[in-house]
């Protein structure tokens, strides 16, 4: 029976030990900050978005790289699985829009303290504030690793140190160096599901708004990228919330090509031109006193307004009344394309995942062990794997740990 070392104490390294657990003849989990789970902790707002309820076409089509490399995991370990394996261990979980499973609490302190009872009962070592340095191998073979306070023996190693996002949960891609130094090939990194930065300044106007039900469509080269639906968030230096998230991959793909892109913003996807036209002109009857500036407070947020006037370039002290057709359907065609031009994604650190890592091609899908050192095995975000919103990149931290925490006692 083998003696197992998990290296970081996140969602992949927490299920990797309490699996392992269960035949080793000891697991300890090394984890660098003062308390395991610090990124669970944060996810969903705090709420937890442990995982979807998507069926398995689903999943696939919701990850970004190299999803015919976790077909095996989730054979052995999928996320009705996952749900299942929760709710035996207290936390009941409750599914919303997009198939978004949180626990019913909604805390995501409910979810760790029921991690941390499992390796408990398990007998998994826990062993907080310990910095992992290096993984020690012999003749191609692991033998354990070495710390800063000094070398711990095993016959396994568990690399689940995550990725290069949010660093101040312990996650400072260190896990890459220690793969990188066996001979492992590591995917240039970039940062996932990240806020963008745009070059228009009337954003820092509308900071802190909140739109709902509204679509972004991104275009390089008139090309269309990707679009969303959903909600969006002006920030004061672009846009985020989830619909930017999900479409950034694709526009920081193209921005390190060097290629403008520009985002297009429906802010009423539910209307055509015409019945917007029609709209429109509902409106400027009721207001036809007024000035043009004073018009729209049913059909726009108020801090909105001023921004919308400029683009359609109708002067906003015009009386509704004197407005022209031409004018009329260029403000309609400014609702329904408010154009930003992207300037940059914001780094790495504040991105949701992180893309890139280690090369999936040296690892075994069926059991997360390097093809180059014996004994070492991979879980969750140091692989170079990543996927959408909506709970699938944790499923991935958890069927590549429960896998890695089955192959490394064998």
């Amino acid at each position: 029976m083998k003696k197992v070392i998990v290296v970081g104490g996140g969602a992949a390294g927490m299920m990797a030990a309490g699996k392992a657990a269960e035949k080793a003849s000891e697991v300890i989990i090394i984890e660098k900050m003062p308390a395991l789970g610090r990124k669970l902790l944060i996810t969903g707002k705090g709420r937890c978005n442990l995982t979807n309820a998507g069926d398995r076409e689903t999943f696939f089509n919701n990850i970004n790289t190299n999803p015919k490399f976790l077909h095996s995991a989730f054979d052995t370990f999928d996320n009705f699985a996952f749900i299942s394996f929760m709710e035996k261990r207290g936390v009941k979980t409750k599914e919303e829009r997009g198939g978004r499973v949180f626990p019913e609490s909604d805390l995501s302190k409910d979810v760790l303290d029921a991690f941390i009872r499992h390796l408990k009962s398990k007998g998994v070592k826990i062993q907080t504030g310990m910095r992992g340095k290096k993984i020690i191998t012999e003749e191609g073979k692991v033998k354990g690793i070495s710390t800063e306070e000094g070398e711990v023996l095993a016959g396994s190693v568990i690399l689940t140190t995550g990725g290069s996002s949010y660093p101040g949960t312990g996650s400072n891609g260190e896990g890459y160096k220690m793969a990188r130094a066996l001979g492992h090939t590591i995917v240039p990194l970039k940062p996932g599901l990240v806020p963008l930065e745009t070059k228009e300044r009337w954003v820092e106007e509308v900071q802190g708004l909140t739109l709902k039900n509204v679509k972004l469509e991104a275009y390089s080269d008139k090309e269309l990228l990707d679009n969303q639906f959903g909600e969006m968030l002006f920030t004061h230096f672009g846009v985020s919330g989830p619909i930017v998230l999900s479409l950034s991959n694709k526009v920081v793909d193209n921005l390190q090509k060097n290629k403008e892109v520009k985002l297009m913003l429906n802010l009423k996807p539910a209307l055509s031109l015409d019945q917007i036209n029609r709209r429109i002109q509902r409106d400027f009857e009721k207001n036809s006193r007024r000035q043009f500036k004073n018009s729209l407070d049913e059909l726009l947020p108020k801090n909105l307004i001023p921004v919308v006037i400029h683009q359609c370039k109708i002067s906003e002290n015009k009386q509704v009344s004197q407005i022209t057709r031409q004018e009329r359907i260029e403000l309609a065609n400014t609702l329904m394309g408010l154009s930003l031009t992207v300037k940059k994604s914001r780094s790495i650190k504040e991105a949701i995942v992180t893309r890139g890592g280690v090369n999936v091609k040296e690892v075994n899908p069926k059991t997360m062990e390097s093809k180059i050192i014996k004994g070492l095995f991979f879980a969750g975000e140091v692989l170079d794997i990543d996927a959408y919103t909506g709970g699938f990149n944790l499923q991935c931290a958890f069927s590549t740990g429960y896998v890695a925490g089955i192959n490394a006692i064998t």
